[in-house]
């Protein structure tokens, strides 16, 4: 059966969470086998419809596709290529303090989608290096916090 809810959270290491049903019922246990998004859209409070189904210690969500996806987060296919990624903050500006600076947990999440985006045939080791990389260059110069 097709229902809708919402995620009450959703742990991206482990690869599982839970969702509240719009029908006010149990909440659900979702497992990342199971998204048809990628996993790092499915933040507490996002819309998911899924199929219910009976697992062996309750109910279980299977198929669960976000209803909207995050703006800030879609990117389209060879976007790095086009140019239509954020720009970057430019040094010694005038108006720095009001420039948004990343956590080095948002930079790394933000890496994977852009990379995944680029070219679907990097491995996890390959994004993990070049991650890893990019967060220890932008910790150099500032850009992150933390």
């Amino acid at each position: 059966m097709l229902m809708t809810g919402k995620v009450l959270r959703f742990d991206e290491v482990r690869g599982y969470g839970f969702i509240a049903p719009d029908t006010g019922d149990e909440d659900v246990f979702m497992h990342a086998n199971d998204l048809i998004d990628e996993k790092g859209f499915y933040q507490a409070g996002s819309e998911v419809e899924f199929l219910m189904e009976s697992g062996e210690k309750g109910p279980k969500a299977s198929q669960i596709r976000l209803v909207h996806k995050p703006a800030g987060h879609q990117l389209a296919r060879n976007s790095l290529a086009s140019g239509s990624l954020r720009t970057p903050v430019q040094a010694n500006r005038a108006d720095d303090e009001m420039c948004d600076v990343l956590s080095a947990a948002d930079l790394r999440s933000e890496l994977i989608e852009v990379l995944v985006a680029a070219d679907e045939t990097l491995t996890a080791a390959q994004i993990q290096r070049i991650r890893a990389s990019v967060v220890d260059m932008a910790r150099g110069y500032g850009w992150v916090e933390g």
